[in-house]
């Protein structure tokens, strides 16, 4: 079993949380005291390092709306040693075309789950308290008449 990586001002033990969030913050983004850990964290885990790399195509990939390169990243992960990103690249590969819009329009759905989060929430919080009249009057416009 390889020994933990610690933290090089804390001397604890980096958690996965962590280093999940270090592994997919890009380096112009991160403070002196991330760099460290980072670099602790290549020096100490080669899974770390393979991770971080695949991340970081990732997001380039996505943010440079290069939808070409998707195939070579998903085949680059299965190529891994790491399980999670396995399943991660083959559930991408299974709706190919899906996910390649995605990334090339400019298109989203935020608007509608907005809305639908929005409509959730009421529910929630009105559940068991009040009747369809109060729901039907804090979602429907003060102007509305039935």
């Amino acid at each position: 079993m390889a020994k933990p990586v610690r933290d090089p001002d804390t001397g604890h033990k980096i958690s996965a949380n962590i280093e999940a969030a270090l592994c997919m913050k890009p380096r112009s983004q991160l403070s002196e005291r991330q760099a460290d850990k980072i670099a602790v964290l290549k020096q100490g885990c080669a899974a770390f390092v393979t991770m971080r790399e695949l991340a970081m195509r990732f997001r380039g990939l996505l943010r440079g709306k290069h939808p070409d390169q998707l195939e070579q990243w998903i085949d680059d992960a299965i190529d891994t040693d790491l399980a999670e990103m396995q399943r991660f690249a083959r559930v991408l590969h299974r709706d190919l075309d899906a996910v390649k819009n995605a990334i090339a329009l400019p298109w989203n759905n935020g608007q509608a789950e907005g809305q639908i989060n929005r409509l959730k929430t009421l529910k929630r919080a009105m559940y068991g308290r009040a009747g369809p009249e109060l729901m039907r009057a804090r979602m429907l416009p003060s102007n509305h008449t039935l």
